[in-house]
């Protein structure tokens, strides 16, 4: 039986607020977690099949064109050579995220430096990379590739659904007493993430498996399935631990789809992993950004009017483009509005979904532009965001859900110790160090996606939970396994999760932050369809039974699951759907940042010496994890202040710095102790949890503090991140 539910209003009833097992909210350890430090937990490459063969991609090496001819001959008669394949299935770039179908497919014409044109697959991993890399490829090049944004020949859209003006910002401008009128540069990012993309496919007859290092399962078989020309139920994947994804791994890559067509070709099971340098040219990046904003304000410091117009890239034919406008909408308030955006189609890696989308660099320019006003009007920056909370949604007259700006603002402010603050910027020196302090506001829009799964509870007393969910690092096997303890009553050792297998209920995957809430939602639909047959069988209303450590209570008559069970097993499903509760309120998590930075007065030199995060994002089902997941975000926005930057060459659009040597990342060396606060929060329009997305809130606006702090050591603003020190010496103060 499926217990279902739509959400289309709010559910007042806190069901887990009643339940007594006292597991929920807990910072509890991931289970899973010993196998993942002691090596044990397979991820895609680790238990390969017998008589497995590998493969090796092999990337173009024009901007725009055609593949005319592979010399496959030559590397055919390479020791441990297999095969070289060209096939017309190959995908050319990954799909995006919750695509459900087959991306761009087709070898023959060249749209980035880098794609992946054919496969090389040997008896070694070393056999089949030396084949990669003497293949001989005949490109004819075409002479006007629009490599840049900023090319004569790039072609600029302006979609009409991403325009919106309301009021009049032009007069709102003239009038204001104040206003910010700057335009704002981020550079593109890539995922990074610690496993780099790997499938490894084998063929039983008509039937695929794959196992293979992927966020979202149920929309990858779609998406494999449909590039290869078969039915979906003809495919499996197997994802049961995924070594990191932030969004490079939401749909099926290049690999995948090679890796399963060299397996039916050669009918032996064939592992293609991409190295390093692959991921960073095939696998979809963040594209760089130009935002041109615009603030107006009276003399209180209250907005008028905003405006934030964005420019970002991508290739012809792909319909994502970086929501960078996402959050300005709803943030703030003021009357008079223009939303703009643009999307440059150009000869570049495909961009796609990294990290908080949108938000992750929309923010920081909008924080960083907040802070300018707040210098302008001599106003405090917490004081002046705290003056700008609206009371609904400007830009659709609808209420909040729940709203915790103003208190996050307020603690942050509070803990961190913001009121001593010098607000003269360069005066506070420790030695040949200018210290400063800046702080920014943190937004993401929330989101519930249809997911189910599958609890059992079984005669001797446990419960499994089994859903094709994965857990990219984010606690989902922790998490999942907590809701199903509490509901049921169960310790925590007697709940075994099962994740990451398309034979199971079909979840929402993780992305979006929604994972949690969306297919924890699911699991609390199907537990409580057990507990009513627990009442059947016990002959009780639901009100009247309590379950805890594995025994059901009542009218204070206590009896064991085991004897409720008598022999047999409960099973139920539980299915959660979005509904026109989205349409009704804005749903939205929010928190604040607070940033202390010290510059070298000699070298430009930028060291963090102190951050704070306060986040609110409904309930919060598993401390420890959610902490994690916030110190992982405000990590991202040291990374986007200070060092990351994907540079492309502006003659032939190839990525320069490809791999971990030259992408510099923050170590732990850059990062200092971050502190983090959880507020606590309900929101009862969010699903029957209480729950929202905290996975990419601690990164949306993290890096607008560090920038703005910088500003406070130095009188330097800096609006080309990252804030490297060439772009702070020159104006340093002697």
């Amino acid at each position: 039986m499926t217990t279902h539910i739509k959400m289309d209003d709010r559910i007042d009833r806190d069901r887990l607020e009643e339940m007594v097992q006292g597991v929920i909210g807990r910072p509890l350890d991931r289970p899973e977690g010993e196998l993942k430090v002691s090596g044990r937990a397979p991820y895609a490459m680790d238990d390969l099949p017998d008589g497995c063969l590998h493969g090796v991609l092999v990337r173009s090496t024009i901007a725009k064109g055609k593949l005319e001819h592979i010399d496959a001959a030559a590397v055919e008669t390479l020791p441990g050579i297999r095969a070289v394949l060209r096939d017309d299935r190959f995908t050319r770039n990954p799909a995006q995220g919750m695509a459900g179908e087959a991306p761009a497919q087709g070898t023959d014409e060249i749209v980035y430096f880098g794609q992946p044109v054919a496969l090389v697959v040997a008896d070694s991993f070393e056999q089949a990379r030396h084949g990669a890399q003497m293949l001989a490829l005949k490109m004819e090049g075409a002479d006007e590739a629009a490599v840049n944004p900023s090319d004569r020949n790039a072609q600029i859209e302006a979609p009409k659904k991403k325009q919106s003006s309301t009021g009049d910002l032009d007069k709102a401008m003239r009038q204001a007493a104040f206003t910010v009128d700057e335009t704002y540069t981020t550079p593109g990012h890539v995922s990074a993430a610690m496993e780099p993309h790997a499938s490894v496919a084998r063929w039983d007859g008509d039937s695929l498996t794959l196992h293979g290092s992927y966020q979202m399962l149920r929309f990858n078989r779609a998406e494999l399935a449909d590039s290869l020309g078969i039915k979906e139920e003809k495919v499996r994947i197997l994802a049961p631990y995924v070594g990191g994804g932030f969004g490079s791994k939401l749909g099926i890559s290049p690999e995948g789809v090679a890796a399963a067509i060299a397996a039916k070709e050669l009918g032996v099971p064939v592992a293609v992993a991409m190295t390093r340098q692959n991921v960073f040219e095939m696998v979809l990046r963040r594209s760089e950004t130009s935002q041109h904003i615009r603030l107006a304000a009276d003399e209180y410091g209250k907005l008028t009017g905003i405006g934030h117009e964005a420019l970002v890239s991508n290739i012809s034919g792909e319909e994502f483009s970086e929501p960078v406008t996402q959050a300005t909408p709803f943030l703030y308030r003021g009357e008079n509005r223009v939303i703009g955006h643009r999307i440059a189609r150009i000869h570049r890696t495909p961009a796609g979904s990294v990290r908080a989308p949108g938000e992750a660099v929309g923010l920081t320019a909008l924080e960083i532009a907040l802070d300018e006003l707040a210098v302008k009007s001599g106003i405090d920056p917490v004081e002046l965001r705290l003056r700008n909370i609206p009371d609904e949604d400007p830009s659709k007259g609808i209420p909040f859900s729940s709203h915790t700006l103003s208190e996050a603002l307020k603690t942050g402010a509070r803990h961190f110790g913001w009121e001593p603050r010098n607000r003269e910027p360069g005066k506070v020196r420790d030695g040949e160090w200018l210290i400063g302090s800046g702080m920014a506001s943190a937004a993401r829009v929330n989101m519930l996606i249809e997911s189910k799964a599958r609890v059992t509870l079984t005669n001797d007393g446990r419960a499994s939970v089994e859903t094709d969910m994965t857990d990219i690092g984010t606690g989902t096997y922790a998490v999942l396994g907590q809701i199903a303890a509490e509901m049921l009553g169960l310790p925590m050792a007697r709940v075994n999760t099962i994740l990451g297998d398309t034979d199971l209920p079909p979840a929402s995957g993780s992305g979006g932050s929604f994972g949690a809430a969306s297919n924890g939602t699911a699991v609390f639909l199907a537990c409580e369809d057990i507990r009513r047959q627990l009442c059947e069988r016990l002959g009780c209303a639901p009100d009247e039974l309590t379950l805890k450590d594995g025994y059901a209570t009542v009218a204070n008559r206590r009896t064991s699951i085991q004897d409720v069970l008598g022999g047999s097993d409960l099973a139920a499903d539980g299915h959660a759907e979005p509904g026109k509760a989205e349409k009704k309120v804005r749903q939205a998590t929010y928190g604040s940042y607070f940033a202390e930075v010290a510059v070298n007065s000699v070298t430009g030199e930028t060291r963090v010496r102190k951050m704070l995060g306060v986040f609110a994002a409904g309930r919060i089902l598993n401390a420890k994890t959610a902490r994690s997941q916030c110190l992982g975000g405000m990590t991202f926005g040291i990374g986007m202040a200070l060092t990351e930057e994907l540079v492309h060459d502006h003659r032939d659009g190839h990525i320069v710095n490809r791999d971990f040597a030259e992408y510099h990342l923050p170590v732990n060396a850059d990062v200092p102790q971050i502190d983090v606060v959880l507020l606590e929060e309900r929101d009862a329009w969010a699903n029957p949890l209480h729950a929202k997305g905290i996975g990419e809130l601690g990164i949306c606006g993290a890096a607008a503090s560090i920038v703005n702090a910088i500003y406070n050591a130095t009188g330097v603003r800096v609006r080309d991140l990252p804030a490297t020190l060439d772009k702070l010496l020159e104006g340093l103060p002697s």
